[in-house]
């Protein structure tokens, strides 16, 4: 699994930045990074021709000024000194996903960091626009909460895309050096429309498809290294056709403080797509950071995805 040497992390110059930088700052003690891009996109301005030539530095001076502003809370909020981080304050004009688009492909991002605004309307719509097109992995915080290492949840379904998240949240945790540090990993389990043709109830066929998932759980785990990792494993059923709500009913139970999910690759060949499970965990006003981890890759037609936005 690659490593998150170079990481952008979305700011709007408000209350949330000290989060998110702070955030930042987790992650290149946890990750070895090597520089971070802090972004600030400047609403279009769109103004008149007449004023332009009235003014023709207001712009300019206007990306100055919040520049020196982002700086100042880099400055203060930033606190991985353990190794040299280069550091990049970026203030850009115009439309947020298309800026963070550009300057993740450009730059060859390995971790975008956002934060969401529980309150603020629209605010999930933007979030899962960018998950759907980024091409590396991408973190949430949402408002008011930190980056912590130490309760993690790991849905899986015992896939390829799974198996890259339970890598990637084991390499935290031990990273973290946190004795107390537990891992739960979760498998959702269904029972498959007509089972009663077997003859058997939806207890009995129930428990069946519990003993099949313990089954692919050994399988799975032989093939990752998880050594020195506190791990607990939970199979949960799902009766009312909603895997996102089991996942989070879990991380309730267990308090945990990161979600760690797989999302699909993204190739010249593949749609905008990132797995229903991960899109409809993007999707939800929760107060639990989540970690979507995406093989990098290359974005194809860059261009292609801008139009589309």
């Amino acid at each position: 699994m690659y490593k998150y040497s170079k990481i952008l992390v979305g700011l709007d110059n408000s209350d949330m930045d000290k989060s998110l930088i702070k955030a930042a700052s987790e992650v290149c003690k946890l990750s070895g990074s090597k520089s971070v891009y802090f972004i600030n996109v400047l609403k279009e301005m769109n103004l008149p021709e007449s004023i332009k030539r009235e003014f023709p530095d207001i712009l300019d001076k206007a990306i100055e000024e919040r520049q020196k502003e982002i700086q100042e809370k880099v400055n203060k909020h930033f606190q991985y000194t353990e190794a040299e981080v280069i550091i990049n304050v970026i203030v850009d004009e115009g439309q947020v996903t298309k800026t963070i688009l550009k300057y993740a492909g450009n730059e060859k991002i390995d971790l975008v960091i956002l934060g969401r605004k529980n309150d603020q309307k629209g605010g999930g719509i933007q979030i899962t626009r960018i998950a759907r097109r980024i091409a590396c992995s991408l973190l949430i915080i949402p408002k008011g909460e930190e980056l912590k290492i130490s309760k993690v949840l790991v849905p899986t379904d015992f896939s390829d895309y799974s198996k890259k998240a339970l890598e990637k949240a084991a390499t935290l945790l031990r990273k973290s050096k946190n004795p107390d540090a537990k891992l739960t990993i979760q498998n959702v389990y269904q029972v498959p429309v007509g089972y009663h043709y077997t003859g058997k109830s939806f207890k009995e066929f129930s428990e069946i498809m519990k003993d099949h998932a313990k089954g692919d759980y050994h399988k799975f785990i032989n093939e990752i290294d998880l050594k020195n990792i506190k791990l607990e494993q939970t199979y949960t059923l799902d009766k009312d056709d909603d895997i996102t709500k089991d996942i989070y009913k879990t991380a309730k139970k267990i308090d945990a403080d990161l979600i760690v999910i797989g999302a699909k690759g993204r190739t010249a060949a593949a749609s905008l797509f990132i797995g229903s499970k991960a899109e409809k965990l993007i999707q939800v006003d929760s107060d639990i950071p989540l970690l979507v981890v995406r093989p990098k890759g290359k974005i194809a037609g860059l261009m292609e995805m801008l139009r589309e936005i």
